[in-house]
């Protein structure tokens, strides 16, 4: 029996772009950390090996301990990725079928998969123009009977205002829980990001400011109870071995992944503040250029995973392809709203619904700004992205 081919997806000119040829400052480089720390990453990985656990046991606990230390939190659990840690805080928040999850439109797809992985619905407010990061403003008007959680995203390293977002939750009985992917180590009033809702979920795709050597995630709270509920659905809903009291999952951190995020931890904090050092560099250099670079919210410390900016639409390809040819690695990240994603369109939203974040993602585009990048590589990105436009 034939089947019907599908129609192949067009690839868009600035993923074309942002994809030819070799760059010599790329958005990251993660050998020029490796290196840094190869010798204490050797050591972590020769110490899980002989004792034959490589799942939970010791290490992983200690990485737990740290790492819910570091956000100021009671507990911290591992867990196999940053969307496993959405979809288990989901779950162990009762989210099921009928009920509503409030989050943003221009996030990655995967913040709103675990909604729909417990057969719950997403439904999208817009953000605010300066930060990127949810409009609180717009959360009460979508909150219905069904609505069982809100779920803010610290978009790009800079947290939401948690304050105010808080408040509205505790008002109608709602769990807050934080997307906080991009946002290690990331300050709100002084509280890291992780530690400003009920529970906190992180990524440490090896790409993020904290990052594994392959999948990983974590979630942390102060809550026993709901730390009680993802460690039992963590490791397949038993509290005692083959006593399986609800229906669990297999998603833990692996022991080698969380030995070496004890190392990689150690030099978390230095490394942001480096990302803060060419983001300031960037901040003063563009200035006085038609684009748009990040505003940080007085309430914020900001840990830049992305440095973005903002450029004319009718000239974002042209300039992506000026940085490429010039070196210069370049990326756009999220360049479609999750509702307009070909698999959420059954939900029936527009882009109109989105004013802020629709026309932001056909303009937004990242420049490179890792922290084992060199002041002069910063100085050369500057020189390119300058000579765009003067």
């Amino acid at each position: 029996m034939e089947t019907a081919s599908k129609p192949a997806v067009e690839v868009p000119r600035w993923l074309q772009i942002a994809s030819s040829g070799d760059v010599e400052i790329p958005l990251d480089d993660l050998t020029r950390q490796y290196e840094r720390i190869k010798d204490e990453v050797r050591e972590a990985i020769e110490q899980v090996l002989p004792t034959g656990r490589y799942t939970l046991g010791p290490y992983l606990e200690q990485f737990e301990r740290e790492f819910a230390a570091y956000c100021g939190t009671d507990y911290c659990i591992g867990i196999s990725s940053g969307t496993e840690a959405l979809h288990l805080v989901l779950a162990a928040c009762g989210v099921g079928p009928g009920d509503e999850v409030i989050t943003v439109a221009n996030t990655y797809i995967a913040t709103a998969l675990p909604v729909t992985y417990c057969g719950a619905t997403p439904v999208f407010v817009d953000v605010e123009p300066d930060t990127y990061n949810m409009d609180i403003s717009q959360v009460e008007a979508k909150i219905t009977p069904r609505t069982k959680a809100i779920l803010p995203v610290h978009l790009y390293g800079q947290c939401v205002d948690m304050d105010p977002l808080n408040e509205i939750a505790e008002r109608h009985g709602l769990w807050v829980v934080e997307d906080a992917a991009h946002a290690h180590g990331a300050e709100y009033k002084g509280r890291k990001a992780g530690n400003l809702g009920h529970i906190g979920c992180f990524s440490f795709y090896p790409s993020k400011n904290l990052g594994a050597y392959g999948d990983g995630g974590a979630i942390t709270t102060s809550d026993p109870e709901l730390n009680d509920k993802v460690r039992v659905l963590r490791y397949v809903g038993q509290h005692v071995k083959f006593v399986h009291e609800v229906i669990g999952f297999q998603e833990r951190l692996d022991p080698l992944q969380a030995a070496i995020l004890s190392v990689k931890l150690k030099y978390l904090d230095e490394e942001n503040e480096r990302r803060r050092r060419w983001a300031a560099i960037y901040d003063a250099a563009l200035a006085d250029l038609p684009v748009v670079t990040p505003k940080v919210a007085d309430y914020n410390r900001h840990v830049y995973y992305c440095y973005t900016i903002l450029v004319d639409e009718a000239q974002r390809d042209d300039f992506m392809a000026h940085l490429i040819e010039g070196g210069i690695g370049t990326f756009v990240i999220y360049p479609t709203l999750v509702p307009m994603q070909p698999c959420y369109h059954f939900l029936g939203y527009r882009e109109e619904d989105f004013p802020v974040s629709g026309p932001q993602a056909r303009q937004l585009l990242q420049i490179p700004v890792y922290p084992y990048m060199t002041g002069e590589e910063v100085e050369r990105v500057v020189d390119r992205v300058r000579s765009f436009f003067v």
